[in-house]
């Protein structure tokens, strides 16, 4: 089994903190988003994964690629690199790692996480992963017809088709079909808003008598911009938090007058002094907190808060940050004072 994962653009919508590391290593609850989306992935599939090919932009630089391949290794998957050179679209893209497209694979967009407890049905052609939602018109939706088939995929329906919204992950039981139909949308320049879409490989698999299902989640957690991220940040340390998964404070942090309120990440060598910490906070390593009472934030590494009342913050790495100022997002390297 592959996972394909498009990640190619920084993401725009998460400036300032995309500017020196791409939108899917942004750790949510101690872990960059990349990582926790292909372990998730791996839980579902419960199967080895052979290879995982993460398609990105030439100016992410090599210890951006290395954190990638580490990520893959992790799972004992072979890392493969791929490079988008223009942003034509999510079908262009995913025909950039056209090399890996071979065999049983699954495809997901690196800016969203999921919780889900579903059966991959592995001999469907395919599976889009669907989450109910209450507001179908914002999203892509799906249509089923009696059998529990997909029958149609509908880009924010002006009228009600259904609320089994796609997430943006997809398993193919040989994904070279897909790249066939893909390859055939580029030649004939078929194209949306000047992108090449995987919708319309899809369409095209489906007219050649490709069975799509859907694969329900339980949970959808958007990383799209800085607030859906603080959002998705607090709801990932409560789903840890009552597994009991994952150890999410280290044993290397300093305390001297603090209260920490669980569900908390506190990362490697974190100093917390005169501080109340929680509940829903990561701490990234290295990090000082002094003098603050911080909830509901997420804060990365090497960085010093001082004398600050912060809530639904989002703080980059190696910032400085002193003041009475709330709700803020400030990137790495940043200084406040």
């Amino acid at each position: 089994m592959k996972i394909i994962v498009p990640m190619a653009g920084r993401g725009s919508r998460l400036r300032p903190h995309t500017l020196t590391i791409p939108k899917p290593l942004i750790p949510i609850a101690g872990k960059p988003i990349v990582q926790r989306l292909v372990e998730g992935i791996s839980e579902v599939l419960e199967e080895e994964i052979d290879e995982i090919a993460f398609i990105i932009s030439e100016d992410f630089g090599v210890e951006i690629e290395e954190k990638l391949k580490e990520i893959a290794k992790g799972l004992k998957a072979k890392p493969t690199i791929y490079y988008q050179d223009k942003p034509l679209g999510t079908g262009h893209a995913i025909m950039c790692a056209k090399d890996s497209l071979e065999g049983p694979a699954v495809i997901a967009y690196a800016d969203t996480l999921f919780k889900a407890d579903f059966k991959l049905d592995k001999e469907a052609d395919a599976v889009m992963w669907v989450k109910k939602v209450n507001n179908p018109e914002a999203f892509g939706v799906v249509n089923l017809n009696d059998e529990g088939h997909i029958t149609e995929l509908v880009e924010k329906p002006k009228d009600f088709v259904s609320d089994l919204a796609v997430i943006g992950i997809y398993y193919f039981k040989d994904v070279s079909q897909l790249k066939t139909q893909l390859e055939k949308v580029i030649e004939e320049n078929i194209m949306h808003g000047g992108e090449y879409q995987i919708n319309d490989g899809i369409k095209k698999m489906r007219e050649h008598g490709a069975i799509f299902k859907p694969g329900q989640v339980e949970e959808w957690m958007d990383c799209g911009n800085k607030q859906v991220t603080v959002e998705t940040n607090s709801r990932m340390l409560n789903f840890i938090h009552e597994e009991q998964k994952e150890k999410l404070i280290s044993s290397s942090l300093k305390i001297h007058d603090a209260e920490i309120i669980e569900p908390c990440f506190i990362g490697e060598n974190v100093f917390l002094k005169n501080a109340k910490i929680g509940p829903n906070v990561s701490i990234g390593n290295g990090t000082v907190v002094d003098n603050c009472t911080i909830k509901n934030s997420l804060i990365q590494e090497h960085s010093e808060i001082t004398n600050a009342k912060l809530d639904k913050a989002m703080i980059g790495n190696f910032a400085k940050f002193n003041g009475e100022f709330t709700s803020v997002s400030i990137g790495d390297y940043s200084t406040l004072e």
